[in-house]
């Protein structure tokens, strides 16, 4: 008799669906991955955010001493939202620039071609590609929030009703955030070398959406104008929600802003990656 020898089964190829997951798995993770296995760039991350921590706590704690409350806002308040401020900037705070991964680089070195040569849309790689930073960045606002809650220099959400609506605004301004800084890449199509007009419109993101200070604390003139724009749906809103500044009654009205702003950017900026893949132009190497 002869033996009968069994082959096993080879393994099942990958479905298209797995292989779409994986690949934007790996696309998420780049920006991520540098930061990891970099450990003097995480340590300069840590060391930065807690020395900007501990200089907003002094600041606004120095700034009522001598009064109980200013703008709507008590000591308590105003410092919470001061460290909050700090902990959310740095969802995106990831820093392409030293490894030429911005836009504007890719614009000048010409490298923004390959973009446009892979299997998949530039607008679609550009979203997977914030999402890893944002997730990473994520990453430090959990353990800086919990730190500071630890502490005491960030009081726990009045209510459950306040962490729930404040998640869901948070949620909403950082797609409202994402497009915003969309719409400054795409620019770069256009400007090629302006760089200082980049800066400019970064800083006026971080003044008009409260990142600086609360916008309670601006002229009416100041404040009458950012109602116009979308910056303070990004983080102006979301904040004033966990602190008590905005009640949770009031806060679906500002949420409903907040989407009407996604909306409408989210088809403004589609309109501008069908010009800009008219505009490679490669420069440099």
């Amino acid at each position: 008799m002869t033996a009968r020898t069994t082959q096993a089964p080879a393994p099942a190829a990958p479905t298209a669906f797995a292989t779409a997951v994986s690949r934007a798995r790996r696309i998420a993770w780049i920006t991520p991955r540098g930061e990891l296995l970099a450990p003097p760039r995480m340590t300069a991350t840590a060391v930065r955010l807690l020395v900007q921590v501990c200089l907003v706590v002094y600041l606004w704690r120095g700034l009522y001493a001598n009064t109980d409350s200013s703008a709507g806002l008590d000591e308590t308040q105003a410092v919470g939202y001061a460290v909050l401020a700090v902990l959310a900037n740095r969802i995106r705070g990831l820093d392409r620039r030293a490894g030429r991964d911005t836009v504007i680089q890719h614009l000048h070195f010409g490298t923004i071609v390959y973009w446009y040569l892979r299997p998949m849309r530039p607008q679609r790689y550009y979203a997977l590609r914030a999402l890893g930073d944002q997730l990473y960045g994520f990453g430090w606002v959990l353990a800086g929030y919990v730190l500071s809650l630890a502490v005491g220099v960030v009081a726990p959400p009045a209510s459950l009703s306040v962490a729930g609506v404040f998640t869901v605004s948070m949620l909403l301004g950082q797609l409202v955030l994402y497009y915003v800084m969309m719409l400054v890449d795409l620019l770069c199509f256009w400007t090629l070398r302006n760089e200082a007009a980049l800066l400019i419109l970064v800083f006026a993101q971080n003044l008009l959406s409260g990142v600086y200070a609360p916008l309670w604390y601006f002229p009416d003139w100041f404040i009458t104008l950012s109602m116009f724009l979308p910056f303070q749906a990004t983080l102006g809103v979301p904040l004033s929600i966990y602190v008590g500044r905005i009640g949770v009654d009031d806060a679906f009205g500002q949420m409903a802003i907040q989407a009407v702003w996604i909306v409408l950017l989210a088809l403004l900026t589609r309109r501008l990656w069908d010009r800009a893949g008219r505009r490679v132009v490669a420069q440099g190497g």
